[in-house]
């Protein structure tokens, strides 16, 4: 709410009010309701696609959680035991290096995707899109088509709006539920998160993150659905900065289209003075925004296609060409190239920088998994017992060393120390570990008199060697780890 501003050069002023009786002015409403968008459903080829990435995607997030792997679930990010398995992977927190790669994966490839061929995650991958279809395709099924929906939506209550209605929220509310099980299947073993659904004795957390993730599907896909899109997300304000005028967009052709008007399939729209567009508006109606994209490219624009494909059906109706709606550049519309010479200009330097830094991290990625050991150490002094001086004079250190099997097999490993001449672990040096276990051990290193009175008082630096044992019958090469730390010889 705001006062009426002054008018500005070029601009109509809004209708300012009648003052009140003492001569101030009243305040009013510069922002609309918000105005329900009634999608109305289309198909063809670019719809096809959407489809199928929404079964792709769908098989993969319900069903990754149910498969099994070396008798554990295959994808499972334990937090409680600090583990996250995937597939034949056992990964530890020491190991965000490769969370941070696949970040920096997917930011690149959301750049080169954006500066090839705009909002394409946003279409036909985002979540946000695919739970829509998904919820919209359940509002079809129960309320009808657009035209239907409407004349619901106006009508007054009555036993059907009551159970269409009804149905249709009861099948959000369990697609929703299930969404959020899911994805805490993810965290929690889901088969153990099953079996505790069923007997009603789901700990509290669970419970809560279970009701948390589906009521932001049920609130994100069934209610605010483009507002996500529009106003929440960020992406649409900084798409921008990664398009320029050989990035292919989805585009109206002005020249063509336009004067628009409606027509007759057999009248001349030369002889009528008219351009392509029969002014049906089916492209806003499919808009799951909203938006008229004959006003141009907005941002709020999220480049699914429908109306590429709802126009290409109302040109096959009218026996006029296709591609009135169609992906294309700003180059390519304002030049008249055609397909083959817009994509001879997709190689442009930021999408060969793109491609080229992306390729890089890749390769850095999968030859980082590939030649990571198949278990880690961590050495750390035990700061609660300080050096101190022991039998026959010898110094000595207490060390906490933290073992974790990356494999998924029982391994044995044993230690050693190197730095100073006599340096030694005084007790057993050897530990068994379980599959993809981890544990602290304590190790007593020892200094002879001598030997420390020759290195002289402070800290000195030495390594720790773990050396992974193959097993019994076993032909793999043994591999060793190497550790700094400092012994510390008092005065």
């Amino acid at each position: 709410m705001s006062e009426v501003p002054a008018q500005a050069p070029g601009k109509t002023a809004p209708q300012t009010p009648p003052p009140d009786a003492d001569g101030s002015a009243q305040p009013v409403w510069l922002y609309e309701a918000h105005q329900k968008v009634y999608a109305r459903s289309v198909s063809g080829y670019f719809a096809r696609w959407r489809w199928a990435l929404v079964w792709f995607t769908q098989i993969l997030f319900y069903g990754l959680p149910w498969l099994m792997w070396n008798e554990r679930q295959a994808m499972l990010f334990d937090l409680v035991s600090r583990r996250f398995y995937i597939f034949g992977l056992v990964l530890y927190p020491q190991d965000l290096i490769y969370l941070t790669a696949l970040l920096m994966i997917s930011a690149y490839g959301l750049f080169l995707f954006t500066a090839v061929a705009g909002r394409l995650w946003c279409g036909y991958a985002c979540p946000q899109t695919v739970y829509t279809e998904i919820f919209m395709w359940i509002e079809q099924r129960f309320e009808g088509d657009r035209a239907r929906r409407m004349r619901l939506d106006q009508g007054p209550w009555t036993f059907e709006k009551l159970w269409r209605k009804g149905g249709k929220q009861a099948a959000w509310i369990a697609l929703g539920l299930w969404t959020g099980f899911t994805f805490v299947g993810y965290f929690t073993p889901i088969r153990e998160l099953a079996q505790g659904v069923l007997a009603f004795s789901l700990g509290p957390w669970e419970t809560f993150w279970v009701l948390f993730y589906g009521f932001a599907t049920y609130g994100n896909a069934g209610f605010m659905r483009e507002q996500v899109c529009k106003y929440m997300c960020p992406y649409a304000r900084f798409q921008g900065a990664m398009f320029d005028k050989d990035t292919l967009i989805i585009s109206y052709d002005t020249e063509r289209g336009d004067p628009r008007g409606s027509r007759s399939r057999k009248a001349d729209p030369k002889a009528l003075g008219l351009g392509s567009c029969i002014d049906c508006t089916l492209c806003v109606q499919v808009c799951p925004t909203g938006i008229d994209i004959r006003n141009g490219l907005q941002s709020e624009c999220i480049g699914c296609a429908a109306c590429i494909d709802v126009c290409d059906d109302v040109m096959d109706k009218m026996n006029y060409p296709r591609g009135l709606i169609r992906y294309a550049t700003e180059n390519g519309m304002a030049q008249h190239l055609n397909r083959g010479q817009m994509w001879q200009r997709v190689l442009r330097p930021r999408v060969l920088i793109y491609t080229t830094v992306l390729l890089l991290i890749c390769a850095a990625f999968v030859g980082s998994l590939a030649l990571r050991s198949p278990f880690r150490v961590d050495v750390v002094r035990d700061r609660a017992s300080l050096a101190r001086i022991v039998e026959d004079g010898r110094v000595e250190n207490v060390y906490r060393l933290q073992v974790m099997n990356s494999a998924e097999q029982p391994q044995r490993y044993r230690f050693s120390v190197e730095g100073l001449p006599g340096l030694a672990i005084t007790e057993a040096n050897e530990l068994a570990l379980g599959p993809a276990e981890a544990r602290w051990v304590t190790l007593h290193v020892q200094l002879p008199h001598e030997a420390g009175r020759s290195a002289g008082p402070g800290a000195h630096a030495i390594r720790f060697h773990t050396e992974r044992l193959p097993a019994d019958g076993s032909r793999d090469a043994p591999v060793v780890l190497s550790e700094k730390s400092t012994f510390v010889v008092p005065r």
